[in-house]
């Protein structure tokens, strides 16, 4: 009797969660929604309560806008050491696919807050969006939430904590400065305060760089702009082997192989802002 009633909750559980919730042990990555202009999707935002922070073409057709938004709830919870990744949101608005892509709170709240995140909080943020951008579904990238803190591509690839630090100075402040100077401040896509000294900013890669994503799949674009956190006189990177992978769960060893240059090249691109 009673395994029959722990069976009858786990498929009561799966009818009844909502989009971007945990259903039969898994979290999609991304919302999905029928396609909006930009504009529409940054008034929607603003109406909703969230503050938009900036909205990047992502290639030269103009067929991918990167809207990044936030709202006092994840600047909160993500100012504390090494969790400034969480402080924005993005959406990806897709003309080649015909689609918005909204970066999942729960998924990605889970794999960059670790031990910090607040599941009640986040799943409050959820909420917010879905009553902002109805009929929403849920991508068909998915990992397993228990194993989302401590996710990995695979054997010897890097786990969250491993971020690569790609500049220094005295402070924070010192460190936007560098990037704002450099080449007219034409990297810089998104500077967001948290605190006194923790900065979280959107840059611009490489032409060349930036084009791995028509090589694995234009629709999870909204990784981009690449984020930086600069915190305590430290410019810090999430690893791009990380980054990429969490960003596209359902990358293969041959996709990934057909951009093992990339990895390096995104470390590359970031350093050369701090020089």
């Amino acid at each position: 009797m009673k395994k029959i009633i722990v069976f009858i909750l786990v498929i009561a559980s799966c009818l009844f969660a909502e989009v971007g919730e945990v259903n039969d042990g898994k979290v999609s990555t991304y919302l999905r929604g029928s396609y909006l202009d930009a504009n529409i999707v940054k008034s929607k935002l603003g109406e909703g309560g969230f503050s938009v922070i900036s909205s990047s073409l992502l290639n030269k057709e103009g067929t991918l806008t990167s809207i990044v938004f936030t709202d006092d709830t994840l600047v909160s919870i993500a100012n504390k050491n090494e969790r400034g990744f969480m402080a924005s949101l993005r959406i990806l608005v897709d003309n080649e696919n015909n689609q918005i892509s909204i970066t999942n709170p729960i998924y990605f709240a889970e794999a960059f807050m670790q031990d910090d995140n607040d599941e009640t909080i986040i799943k409050t943020l959820l909420s917010k969006i879905r009553k902002i951008f109805p009929a929403l579904k849920d991508s068909k990238e998915k990992l397993k939430y228990k194993d989302l803190a401590k996710y990995h591509f695979m054997f010897g690839m890097p786990y969250y904590d491993e971020m690569i630090k790609v500049g220094n100075a005295s402070t924070s402040e010192d460190l936007l400065n560098l990037i704002k100077g450099k080449d007219g401040g034409s990297n810089l896509l998104f500077s967001q305060k948290l605190s006194v000294d923790r900065i979280l900013v959107g840059v611009k890669l490489s032409p060349e760089t930036s084009k791995f994503i028509k090589k694995i799949g234009v629709e999870n674009a909204a990784l981009l702009p690449y984020p930086i956190l600069l915190e305590n006189g430290k410019a810090k990177i999430l690893a791009p082997k990380y980054y990429i992978a969490i960003s596209y769960p359902l990358l293969n060893m041959a996709q990934f192989m057909k951009i093992s240059t990339i990895p390096g090249a995104i470390e590359k691109d970031c350093k050369k802002l701090f020089k």
